[in-house]
């Protein structure tokens, strides 16, 4: 049976034993049944990154609302006390994080199994799942109470949960209010070569006997998995135009248009990559932290670190088989089987810096220890909101400028022929380049028995790369050869291929760099603790798609950025992206990271609350005003006038308005009446 693969040192046979509170902490608890339960349901990355950042929330909240040192809550901001703090937190955490749980896996594909276990952790902590009390005299009330608000905030924020079924989650609009329309007829993945009306746009995929990656059966066509996040709410994120990404770096290259040669290069570039996907070509590399790594941010630039800095020593080389070491990289990080996808990837990953035991608890690598409750709060609320506002940044790109993928660009590419040769045969402006041992013509002696393309057509362009799964995934592996591009396959399984979503920006690579800058802030060094974080792939057991690697494949890291740069690698040799997504990605992923770190700080220390209210006005004509003021998202806001600062100041009809948005809030009023007084409180 195929292991489970996690990040850092740890390599876990999981069961989907229920876990009472021990040694960890209750939010490491609730965190844990998150990530089991993602990895048997069909990934939904994006929607998983919400999910994630929704229960985070409800355990920072309910740890906050017992807090007496500043602490704000980002959707709940009661105060309470408790003769045990302690055990009050850990009851108001656990029924805020249940019930979120419980909303939230009533749209799984398991839904049967996974609710009945997300009672049975609930039973196993000692609590009443039947206890719906909002008294918040109580912990449970304050859990309870504390899911409500949440909830509530959640419930219209562009995902369209409620729209949804266990059979279709998250389901984009109805095309007549906006929904998605490809612009490309869907590939028949099992027919050579392709037809788009651009190649520069997403074609769905039809694949026969289609599945997700935990083998649920899907649709014939896919359908574009998150097209309504563009207009999802992020954390931290803010824009001008609704209908513009929240981040955006600007258009991709494209054949024909612009950046055209270095859409070219790109496509030629993963072509190249498919073809080092064997062990049988002689190939070392020494993916040392010492060698391999310390990009500058969005490139490939890197000759490693000069020395650990923790031991002081230089990291000593690690040399392995290239086509192991791309094999073994594609796949850990995929979405496959038993996959927490990306987002829930990382969750591994920091509790797996938290059980080390060089490590000391220190938010942001100073001040006081940390018990281990404090520290997974914050470290969850922190890193499941760069990994939500990640995905918000990465799918609002897809949805916007609509990227096509390696499989559409390289069959349609190579079927209509090569670009290079004017005058040669099969000349076509939007064919593939020429490059030796990457794209090559097929001549009368090259096409001759014993011949580098041997029985193939002269005149033909053909490509030198991974030529898709063996029939015996267990005992044999493909290799590379030479054949024709319009049948190339990405290395994925056959009745997988490709993710149903555009390309640019690449998923992995934002929602990888946001976390990174995450857990180098929070953690106060960009270092694993050690100074380097480990994964070791067996030989011959531990690829899925076919046999392999054929030998043993540490994979290393010195630094979260390291990783996260491997993380976007993995999606190049895997045939799934182009570089301009991946380093695209990481780019935008620093942005989401950068300034979720720098906001979660604000509600740690409480300091949110002393961010400056302004509040504007003018005249909009002879009978109207226009009232503005700046608001901090998740706090209400209650506009106030009196007729004299002597007077009583009197509440806006409105009330207390929650702000949906970080940005200006508005009213128009009459002048009718005297002249007014305005004030905003906020709570």
């Amino acid at each position: 049976m195929k292991k489970m693969k996690f990040l850092l040192l740890l390599i876990f046979a999981v069961s989907l034993a229920v876990r009472a509170l021990g040694t960890q902490s209750v939010a490491r608890v609730w965190d844990e049944r998150a990530l089991a339960a993602i990895r048997v349901d069909t990934p939904h990355p994006p929607a998983q990154a919400r999910n994630l950042f929704s229960l985070s929330i409800c355990m920072w909240d309910a740890w906050a609302a017992y807090d007496t040192n500043g602490a704000v809550g980002f959707v709940y901001h009661g105060k309470h006390t408790a003769a045990d703090v302690a055990a009050a937190r850990n009851e108001a955490i656990s029924f805020a994080a249940y019930r979120m749980l419980k909303e939230r896996h009533a749209y799984s594909k398991t839904f049967s199994n996974t609710l009945v276990l997300d009672d049975a952790q609930m039973t196993a902590l000692g609590y009443d799942t039947n206890n719906f009390s909002t008294n918040t005299s109580t912990p449970a009330g304050v859990g309870n109470s504390v899911y409500a608000a949440v909830s509530a905030w959640f419930i219209n924020d562009g995902a369209r949960q409620t729209n949804g079924t266990q059979a279709a989650p998250y389901p984009d609009y109805p095309i007549p209010e906006g929904g998605y329309v490809a612009y490309n007829n869907p590939m028949t993945t099992g027919l050579p070569g392709t037809f788009v009306y651009d190649v520069n746009r997403w074609q769905p995929l039809a694949i026969t006997n289609s599945v997700d990656q935990n083998g649920f059966p899907l649709g014939p066509v896919q359908k574009y998995l998150g097209a309504q996040w563009l207009g999802e709410r992020p954390f931290c994120l803010n824009r001008t135009n609704t209908s513009l990404p929240w981040i955006n770096p600007g258009q991709q290259p494209r054949l024909g248009a612009n950046a055209d040669a270095q859409f070219r290069d790109e496509v030629v570039d993963v072509i190249r990559k498919s073809g080092q996907l064997t062990p049988d070509d002689g190939v070392t590399m020494n993916i040392s932290p010492g060698a391999f790594g310390n990009n500058s941010l969005g490139a490939n630039d890197g000759t490693g670190h000069p020395t650990n800095p923790v031991t002081g020593q230089p990291y000593a080389t690690n040399v392995v088989k290239r086509g192991d070491f791309a094999r073994v990289l594609a796949e850990f990080w995929a979405d496959g089987p038993n996959s927490e996808t990306p987002p829930g990837h990382w969750n591994t990953l920091a509790n797996s810096v938290a059980d080390n035991t060089n490590f000391v608890k220190r938010i942001g690598g100073i001040g006081p220890v940390v018990n281990d409750l404090e520290w997974d709060v914050k470290v969850y609320f922190a890193l499941n909101g760069a990994v939500h506002d990640a995905g918000c940044t990465a799918w609002s790109l897809k949805r916007y400028y609509d990227g096509g993928r390696p499989i559409s660009y390289i069959r349609y590419m190579g079927e209509v022929g090569q670009s290079t040769l004017t005058n040669g045969p099969y000349y076509h402006p939007y064919g593939l380049p020429l490059v030796s041992n990457v794209v090559e013509l097929v001549t009368s002696n090259t096409a001759a028995p014993g011949g580098r393309h041997a029985g193939l057509t002269v005149g033909r362009t053909v490509i030198y790369a991974w030529p898709g799964q063996p029939a015996n995934i267990t005992n044999q592996h493909s290799g590379a050869k030479w054949f024709l591009p319009e049948i190339w396959m990405p290395y994925q399984k056959a009745n997988f291929v490709t993710p149903a979503f555009p390309g640019y920006t690449s998923g992995h690579s934002t929602f990888s760099r946001s976390a990174a800058e995450v857990l180098t802030a929070i953690t106060g060094s960009a270092y694993f603790p050690g100074g380097m974080g480990t994964f070791t792939a067996p030989s011959n057991t531990f690829l899925s798609f076919e046999q392999g690697p054929s030998q043993a494949v540490q994979l290393q890291w010195g630094t979260y950025y390291d990783a996260a740069d491997q993380a976007g690698l993995s999606r190049l040799w895997g045939g799934i992206h182009v570089s301009v997504d991946d380093l695209t990605g990481r780019i935008t992923g620093s942005q989401c990271g950068l300034a979720v770190w720098a906001l979660a700080q604000k509600y740690f220390d409480g300091s949110i609350l002393n961010t400056p209210m302004n509040l504007a006005i003018r005249n909009l004509n002879a009978g109207s005003r226009e009232l503005r003021f700046n608001a901090q998202r998740g706090f209400s806001y209650n506009l106030q006038s009196a007729v004299s600062l002597n007077l009583p100041f009197t509440n806006d009809p409105a009330g207390f308005v929650q702000a949906l948005d970080s940005s200006t809030m508005l009213r128009t009023n009459s002048v009718a009446g005297p002249s007014r007084f305005y004030r905003v409180i906020s709570q």
